[in-house]
């Protein structure tokens, strides 16, 4: 019996299951292949909005009763909007999946949008969204892809702004439900001990009725906005920084050797930005490399929280290190902890029917097929030190080097001119 199964309905439904005989947990996702990114500037924030609503009743359910409904299995549901998909998931034990779809596919495709539960969200989102301005390294990461790619949805925030979510009425926001959640946008992924054909059936009784609609509207790639930029706060103690040089997409061909550069960067404690900056100086507890890629464009970015009077130091130490990995490739010993962390950290990362069942909805919206561990693993592995200089070399550019810098700026004087390397 296969483990991974896919399987299209004749409304364009796409389901992918994978089969974890010794588990008892099922993990089941519906995915709406839209977020933020497909919004227009005044939509700005509409996905998440939706997102929050739909559990706030439909027309078989109160909100009372869809946490009662979950609550009375031990079950768990949840929700996240992202920039390019929104997810409704939820785990239970094995014996549950029918309680958990019923519930998933009420949600999804009845709900209330009651007027008053509207208004109330709304304030909900509001404070949401000042919560993001009283958390730094969130807002010094909304302000770093704002000024990185301006005039696009890719660089506003998912959560939209206090103006975009004002203007959302009930009729705006039925009217983007109801052309976007149809059977060609949707996507379910499960994982856990389940029977795929089984499962099958019961999501065509739900969701095979329904009528197919217009894609997602076209989305092209953002134009990249290097340079520097600047913003103050002075009840904060001390300075956020993010600094990121251009990247690749999701599914580049190059991808493997970025994750295992990202990794010897700063994408673990004995990374080389860790161990310098952190356990050498002691200039930063927080300090560490991440990549943020999507389906035609990404970035590679580097993350430290310092005190204002050692932000610029921490900043050359950055750039220094980008010298420093164009210069010579990484000895082999170097190498093979990178490439073990990954593995290892990607080996334990899918012990879980939930992990597993998030990971098959990104490799069939990004990739459109499933891949195996065995071929991921083979991936990494096959990643030289030379490689990781050759990229390091192609990405490590002054001109596309973006920096957001927020905190008490008084004492911080670098300019866009700083960032040359």
């Amino acid at each position: 019996m296969e483990l991974i199964n896919r399987k299209q309905l004749s409304n364009g439904l796409t389901v992918v299951t994978e089969r974890m005989p010794n588990l008892r947990s099922i993990s089941l996702g519906v995915w709406l292949k839209k977020g933020s990114r497909h919004e227009s500037e005044t939509e700005n924030g509409i996905s998440h909005f939706i997102e929050h609503l739909l559990f706030k009743g439909t027309a078989n359910r109160s909100a009372k009763e869809i946490a009662l409904t979950i609550d009375s299995i031990g079950g768990h549901i949840d929700a996240f909007t992202s920039k390019e998909y929104t997810c409704f998931y939820a785990k239970v034990l094995d014996e549950h999946l029918p309680v958990a779809l019923d519930l998933l596919s009420d949600i999804v495709l009845h709900p209330r949008f009651d007027p008053a539960e509207i208004e109330k969200e709304r304030k909900v989102i509001f404070e949401e969204i000042r919560m993001v301005d009283d958390t730094p390294d969130e807002l010094v990461y909304d302000l770093f892809n704002e000024y990185l790619w301006p005039n696009h949805p890719l660089g506003r925030p998912i959560q939209g702004t206090v103006e975009s979510v004002s203007g959302m009425t009930p009729e705006i926001l039925n009217r983007y439900f109801r052309e976007s959640y149809h059977p060609g946008n949707l996507l379910i992924t499960a994982t856990g001990n389940l029977e795929h054909e089984k499962l099958v059936t019961e999501i065509r009784r739900a969701f095979e009725p329904l009528t197919n609609g217009a894609a997602p509207p076209a989305t092209s790639p953002p134009r990249l906005n290097p340079g520097l930029v600047i913003r103050d706060k002075k009840e904060l103690g001390q300075i956020h920084l993010c600094l990121g040089v251009k990247g690749f997409p999701l599914n580049h061909e190059h991808r493997f050797q970025e994750f295992v550069l990202n990794t010897l960067l700063g994408g673990a404690m004995s990374s080389r930005l860790f161990q310098d900056i952190r356990e050498e100086r002691g200039l930063a507890y927080n300090v560490f490399s991440s990549v943020n890629s999507f389906r035609d464009t990404g970035y590679l970015m580097v993350y430290a929280a310092t005190s204002p009077e050692s932000a610029e130091q921490v900043v050359r130490l950055v750039l220094e290190e980008f010298v420093a990995l164009k210069e010579k490739a990484p000895e082999e010993r170097e190498m093979k902890m990178a490439r073990d962390h990954l593995k290892g950290s990607l080996m334990l990362s899918l012990e879980s029917s939930s992990s597993r069942m998030s990971n098959l909805a990104r490799q069939e919206v990004y990739f459109q097929r499933p891949f195996t561990l065995n071929e991921i693993l083979e991936g990494i592995d096959r990643v030289s030190g030379e490689e990781v200089r050759n990229l390091a070399r192609e990405m490590f550019e002054s001109s596309t080097c973006t920096m957001a810098v927020l905190g008490n700026t008084s004492k911080f004087k670098m300019t866009r001119s700083d960032l040359v390397f």
